[in-house]
C-alpha cells in the first residue's frame, strides 16, 4: 500500500514549524501566534449555544496539529483528548500543554483509521483538517467514525475552507484525454476538478509510492484539498447522517439526527 496522500506536506509542514520556532501550523500561513488559531472566532460564537448534559463534558479534536483549538478548549472546562497523524505535532502539543498548564491526552492517530469501538465524546471538532482528506472514500472514513464516537446528544463543530471564486480560473484549463475530465488553474500552484472539488498540486518527478497521484498531461499531480461549495459540504454531511444545526460558508454546528434541542 503506498503512502497517502495527505502525509508529505504534513510532514514538511511541522518539521518547518519546529526549524522555525513556531508553535502552530497557522504560523508558517501568515498567522502570528499559538492563540490566534483559524477557528476560533467560530468556536468562540458557536460554544456558549451547545447544551451538555454534564458539567464537564468530553471532547475529541481530531487532526490537532500543535494543539491550539485543544488548548483553547482545555481552557473553557472540556476534558480533552487530541489525535493528530504527524508525531512531531503531537510532541509539540504535549509541550504546548505543559506550558499552558493543561490536562489533555494526545495521542498519533489518523481519524481515517480511528478505531470505532472506544471512548465517546460529547462534542467532536474539526478545525481546518476535513479539507485536506480529499477523497470520497477517506471522507466516508471520517464521518463513520465521528457517529462511531459522538455520544447520542454530541455535537460536531467543522471549520473548513471552501470554494475560493478568487482562486478560481476557468479560462485556465487542462484536459485529461482518457476521462474527459476537464480541470483548471486554482490558485498559484493548483488545478481543480470542479465537478467534485477536489484540488491538485503538481509533483516534481515521479509520484512515488503516494496513493491518488494522476498524470494529466505528461505532469504528476497529488490530491491536496476538497474546496467544496457551502451548500454542497451541507449536502454531504446530510448524506452522512447528521443534522445541520448551523451554517457559515465551511463553519458548520452538526449533530445525530434528532440533535435539535442541543444547539440554540
Amino acid at each position: 500500500m503506498g503512502q497517502k496522500y495527505y502525509y508529505r506536506e504534513h510532514i514538511e509542514g511541522y518539521q518547518r514549524v519546529r526549524a522555525e520556532g513556531k508553535t502552530a501550523w497557522a504560523e508558517i500561513h501568515g498567522s502570528t501566534g499559538f492563540e490566534n488559531f483559524s477557528s476560533r472566532v467560530f468556536l468562540e460564537s458557536v460554544l456558549p449555544r451547545l447544551h451538555f448534559s454534564v458539567p464537564t463534558p468530553a471532547a475529541l479534536e481530531y487532526g490537532c496539529g500543535t494543539g491550539p483549538g485543544a488548548c483553547f478548549l482545555a481552557g473553557r472546562g472540556f476534558q480533552v483528548d487530541g489525535i493528530d497523524l504527524i508525531p512531531l505535532a503531537i510532541e509539540m502539543a504535549r509541550e504546548e500543554a505543559r506550558k499552558h498548564n493543561l490536562v489533555i491526552h494526545y495521542a498519533v492517530q489518523d481519524i481515517c483509521d480511528l478505531p470505532h469501538g472506544g471512548k465517546t465524546y460529547d462534542l467532536i471538532v474539526d478545525s481546518y483538517c476535513l479539507q485536506g482528506i480529499v477523497t470520497d472514500a477517506d471522507r466516508a472514513k471520517v464521518y463513520a467514525a465521528v457517529r462511531a464516537r459522538l455520544k447520542p446528544g454530541g455535537m460536531y463543530l467543522i471549520s473548513s475552507a471552501v470554494f475560493d471564486e478568487e482562486r478560481y480560473r476557468p479560462q485556465e484549463t487542462i484536459v485529461d484525454a482518457p476521462s474527459g475530465i476537464v480541470y483548471s488553474r486554482y490558485g498559484e500552484k493548483g488545478i481543480i476538478d470542479a465537478a467534485t472539488g477536489i484540488v491538485y498540486v503538481e509533483l516534481e518527478g515521479s509520484p512515488g509510492s503516494y496513493e491518488g497521484a494522476i498524470e494529466v498531461c505528461g505532469r504528476w499531480y497529488l490530491p491536496n484539498r476538497r474546496h467544496l461549495k457551502p451548500p454542497a459540504l451541507r449536502m454531504e454531511l446530510l448524506a452522512a447522517g447528521f443534522t445541520v444545526l448551523y451554517q457559515e460558508g465551511g463553519n458548520l454546528v452538526c449533530g445525530p439526527v434528532g440533535a435539535e434541542g442541543s444547539y440554540g
